[in-house]
């Protein structure tokens, strides 16, 4: 079977963004929108804010100044945010978020197949099958930001089952241990901002060593950002 250079899909919920803005924003506050609105898009998610009533947002360049300033949207390279923008856009601290995630990942199943037990998969071979099982060929790897480290400590959803990344994750794609059960070719994957996976960011940092945050940057940035109700 050949395999879809797809990469996985950064969703971004409109919905979830303008709820969290009604529970924190107050009328001419200052929001935090640097690192392209820590990799949620600058120009969308400044636009939604400034529609809730946030009066000026934070950004990094002269350039970002100039580019909402011509929409009407007042921005600056300096001063203080009035609201967290974790909270602001529902990325989770060390344990969860308190607000809705805008932010979430997710991947397709490219293909499955049988492994038995003692066989290894991918790159080193840092994971053998304990018991015949399925797995599944992901899209989603280290170049959209899924980190390294995240082999062999992380899980996925599928349907309404959770299971874990087994072995390497490469650059584009990883391999996810389906535990006996199947899934379509095409099934949705998600990593994290969603049902049973809402939080897993918070478990991805305590992974890692990284900031929840930090990875919404890279992940952000690197991956197909798609906005949703």
């Amino acid at each position: 079977m050949s395999i879809s250079s797809a990469a996985p899909r950064v969703l971004l919920s409109r919905a979830a963004l303008e709820q969290n803005a009604r529970t924190l924003l107050t009328d001419g506050c200052t929001v935090d929108l640097r690192h392209d609105a820590f990799g949620h898009g600058l120009d969308e998610s400044a636009r939604i804010l400034a529609d809730a009533g946030a009066g000026a947002v934070l950004v990094d360049g002269p350039d970002e100044v100039e580019r909402l300033g011509a929409v009407g949207i007042a921005a600056h390279v300096n001063g203080a945010a009035d609201i967290d923008a974790c909270a602001l856009f529902g990325i989770p601290d060390a344990t969860a978020s308190t607000t809705e995630p805008v932010m979430r990942l997710e991947g397709r199943v490219l293909s499955t197949k049988p492994l038995h037990a003692g066989e290894a998969v991918s790159y080193g071979y840092t994971h053998r099958a304990q018991q015949d099982t399925r797995v599944a060929l992901v899209t989603g790897g280290y170049a959209q930001g899924i980190l390294r480290a995240l082999g062999n400590h992380a899980l996925v959803q599928i349907g309404e089952r959770t299971h874990p990344i087994v072995g390497r994750i490469a650059m584009d794609v990883c391999v996810v241990d389906l535990e006996g059960a199947d899934a379509p070719v095409g099934a949705p994957v998600a990593y994290f901002g969603t049902g049973a996976m809402r939080d897993a960011l918070a478990h991805w940092a305590d992974v890692t060593g990284l900031t929840a945050l930090e990875m919404a940057v890279v992940i952000g940035r690197h991956g197909h950002r798609e906005w949703v109700a």
